[in-house]
């Protein structure tokens, strides 16, 4: 993925974020549904979120950006902010 396909993919995330919480405050969805919905897609931004740096710093160094990766899921949500 390059860098506007993955700001469009966040943006895409967050547009999700913004409905589903909406849907949860219209009671069209039960907090349980909307918390299991949520924590996918909050995972799914932080992947996208760290593989967006990774390009960046990449670039930045002098190397290759379509060199980065995705990382799984355990590994993006262990970071220490």
């Amino acid at each position: 993925m390059n860098e506007r396909e993955i700001l469009s993919q966040i943006r895409t995330l967050v547009d999700q974020e913004h409905d589903l919480r909406n849907r949860s405050v219209a009671g069209e969805i039960d907090s349980a549904e909307e918390q299991a919905k949520l924590k996918s897609l909050e995972e799914s931004l932080d992947q996208c979120w760290d593989l967006l740096r990774q390009r960046r710093a990449r670039q930045g160094a002098g190397e290759n950006p379509d060199d980065a990766q995705a990382r799984p899921t355990q590994q993006v949500e262990g970071y220490l902010q």
